[in-house]
C-alpha cells in the first residue's frame, strides 16, 4: 500500500496558479508535477472561487491572534498599574516603619 503523499500550502498555490496561466494543459501540468488531473482541476477551480482560505485556515488564525494580542496588552496594563500601586504602598510602609524604629 502506498503512503499518501500531503502536499504544502505552497505547492499547492503553485500548480493552480500554473494551470490559471493556461500556458500548458491541465493534463501538461499533471503529468509534469506527477499528480492526478482532477487534483490540479480541483485546486484550480478553488484558486477561482477566489476562497480566502483555499488551502488553508491561516487568516482565521491571524484574526484570532490579533483579539489576543490586544488582550493581553490589556492585561500587561492592568498588571503594571497594580505593580506600581504595591510598589508605593510598600515604599510608604517601609518609610513609616523607620520611622517609627
Amino acid at each position: 500500500m502506498t503512503k499518501r503523499r500531503n502536499f504544502s500550502d505552497k505547492f499547492k498555490a503553485t500548480v493552480a496558479l500554473e494551470a490559471l496561466r493556461g500556458d500548458k494543459t491541465v493534463q501538461e501540468i499533471a503529468s509534469k508535477r506527477q499528480l492526478h488531473p482532477t487534483q490540479v482541476s480541483t485546486w484550480k477551480r478553488q484558486a477561482i472561487e477566489g476562497k480566502a482560505n483555499v488551502f488553508s485556515d491561516k487568516v482565521k488564525k491571524a484574526e484570532n491572534k490579533d483579539g489576543e494580542i490586544k488582550e493581553l496588552h490589556a492585561k500587561i496594563g492592568q498588571l503594571a498599574v497594580e505593580n506600581d500601586f504595591l510598589s508605593r504602598g510598600l515604599n510608604a510602609v517601609a518609610r513609616q516603619r523607620m520611622f517609627n524604629a
